[in-house]
C-alpha cells in the first residue's frame, strides 16, 4: 500500500489553487490562515489517509513550494522452499 503526504513552503506559496483543483483525491486545500504575504497557502487536509504521494500538486505548483513523501508498506514471507516474497500490505 502506498500512503503520500506533502510538505507546503507557506511563505513560498501563493495561493493560486493549482494543487487544489489538480488532486485528484481532493486532500489539498487553501488554509484560512494568511502567510506574511497575505496569501492563503495550501495545505494537506488528509484524516482518512488518501494521499498516495503521486506528485501531481507539486508538479503543477508554479512556485515549487510542495515536497512530496511517499511510503510503502510491504509484507515479506517465506516459502516452505525458503524463498522470501514481497507482496504489498493491507
Amino acid at each position: 500500500m502506498v500512503r503520500g503526504r506533502i510538505i507546503v513552503d507557506t511563505e513560498r506559496c501563493k495561493g493560486c489553487g493549482l494543487c487544489v483543483a489538480f488532486c485528484p483525491k481532493g486532500v489539498v486545500h487553501l488554509a484560512a490562515a494568511l502567510n506574511a504575504a497575505g496569501h492563503h497557502p495550501a495545505h494537506l487536509h488528509d484524516p482518512d489517509g488518501k494521499c498516495t504521494g503521486c506528485t501531481i500538486c507539486a508538479l503543477v505548483c508554479p512556485e515549487a513550494a510542495i515536497t512530496v513523501y511517499r511510503t510503502f508498506s510491504v509484507k515479506a514471507s517465506v516459502t516452505a522452499g525458503g524463498v522470501c516474497t514481497l507482496e504489498a500490505a493491507s
